[in-house]
């Protein structure tokens, strides 16, 4: 069985669940109104399942005719998300499922344009200054207009908002893996031993902290920690696999010790949001910018779903008087619902899944031939590994909750834009390196 056909054959379960999932709310929605009519809400389930497989299919086909080679794996797993977040946003708000159903169409659109239109993506490294700059420029847009609980994170074009470092952090990893590609040797045999580390030589690093200090700048005057963690982690990551020295990311990572204990000192935002962290359930802390009211409602939802969960609609969103329990739930927090809803067991399904989409993407990175191939699809793995462990670490109390969103599942169209760019990205390197087998 070829590739592609095992890829059609793996999207049939995306589209059952779709079909599932649509009909578990509806039957939730129906009980709790009291009105019958189970058999016109299964065929409207049966409608969006064949609508959605349909979407599937008219992108397999381009996958068929463009990237024969390509992982077939990871589109159908990119589907099972999208397909958990649909239904989930439908559970919460069914008017923001039909803008995230409309983003999902334009996410498919702009992942086909990118297959179709870059016909080889190693062209990228002509431009990764312009690519560079383009992505700094993007971070800098939000300081523009009005902070969002504390950060600077979008902007607004009319009613549509947009998270420029959604797409500012592809940007970053492709000027990242083509920098290194060129210098990674010199790194590596100009690195000298200095007491107990060795560090890399200044000449040839220094460019690539300059352009990396400066996006870390306007992280810190847009105070987006979530992206200040996922950009820099990818950094790290990708400073690893070119020159395979754990004592260069060592360094990064005490050089980011000594910036977050700065930041803590000067940003009454972060300290709150550590302090949040350290005690979720101090009431002199709810009501405080990056407080703790979400996060202590957030582990209070989470622990009422128990191991199987309260069943789908189950999840208390408002209190009788109207206000949110869980504050942006189809965002930051749509981790919890699904916990309160699905339990533990769903919980871990949606984190098997992020785990074995990583999983392709690393295996991608090392079928890679060349280099800049190997580090751009390492980059943008650890970037997306990264942004999942943030959000869903800062949910359930691992580290100080950040304002990134989930991957796929999270409301949001910049987020579905970027993240379908990045696949096809992946994509595009998995062909060439499985012909090249």
């Amino acid at each position: 069985m070829s590739a592609r056909t095992r890829e059609l054959f793996a999207l049939i379960p995306a589209a059952l669940l779709v079909t599932a999932g649509f009909l578990a709310v509806f039957l939730s929605q129906d009980a709790l109104s009291g009105v019958g009519g189970q058999n016109d809400l299964g065929d409207l389930s049966l409608t969006y399942g064949g609508i959605f497989l349909g979407l599937c299919v008219v992108v397999h086909l381009v996958l068929r005719a463009r990237l024969g080679q390509a992982d077939p794996y990871l589109f159908p797993l990119v589907a099972v998300l999208a397909c958990f977040g649909l239904v989930m946003i439908y559970r919460i708000d069914d008017e923001l499922a039909r803008q995230q159903a409309q983003w999902f169409v334009i996410g498919l659109g702009l992942f086909t344009a990118t297959i179709v239109g870059l016909r080889d993506y190693r062209v990228l490294e002509r431009y990764r200054y312009l690519i560079a700059i383009s992505g700094i420029l993007l971070l800098i847009l939000p300081r523009a207009f009005a902070p969002e609980n504390g950060a600077y994170l979008s902007i607004r074009l009319g009613s549509l908002s947009v998270q420029p470092a959604e797409f500012a952090k592809i940007a970053i990893v492709i000027f990242l893996a083509s920098y290194l590609r060129d210098t990674r040797q010199v790194l590596v045999l100009g690195a000298r031993r200095f007491l107990f580390i060795t560090l890399p030589p200044l000449k040839h690093f220094g460019p690539v902290l300059a352009i990396w200090g400066a996006a870390m700048l306007l992280l810190f005057f847009i105070q987006d920690i979530g992206s200040s963690i996922m950009f820099y982690g990818g950094f790290l990551a990708i400073l690893y696999v070119a020159t395979n020295r754990l004592s260069f990311p060592v360094i990064g990572l005490t050089l980011f010790g000594a910036g977050s204990w700065l930041l803590y000192q000067v940003r009454p935002t972060i300290e709150n949001r550590v302090m949040a962290w350290r005690d979720p359930f101090d009431p002199d802390l709810y009501d405080k910018v990056g407080g703790s009211y979400q996060l202590a409602n957030s582990l209070y939802a989470q622990a009422d779903g128990g191991v199987l969960g309260q069943g789908f609609g189950q999840a208390l969103l408002e209190t009788p008087d109207g206000a949110a329990v869980l504050p942006a739930p189809q965002t930051d927090f749509v981790y919890a619902v699904i916990v309160n809803e699905l339990g533990l067991a769903g919980g871990v399904a949606l984190l098997l899944v992020y785990l074995l989409v990583v999983q392709r993407g690393f295996k991608i990175a090392m079928l890679a031939r060349d280099s800049f191939s190997k580090l751009l699809a390492a980059g943008l793995t650890s970037v997306f590994a990264l942004q999942v462990f943030v959000i869903i670490g800062g949910v359930t109390k691992l580290i100080p909750l950040t304002g990134v969103t989930l991957p796929f599942v999270s409301y949001g169209g910049s987020s579905i834009m970027a993240n379908f760019i990045l696949l096809a990205l992946l994509l595009l390197v998995s062909d060439r390196a499985r012909r090249s087998v």
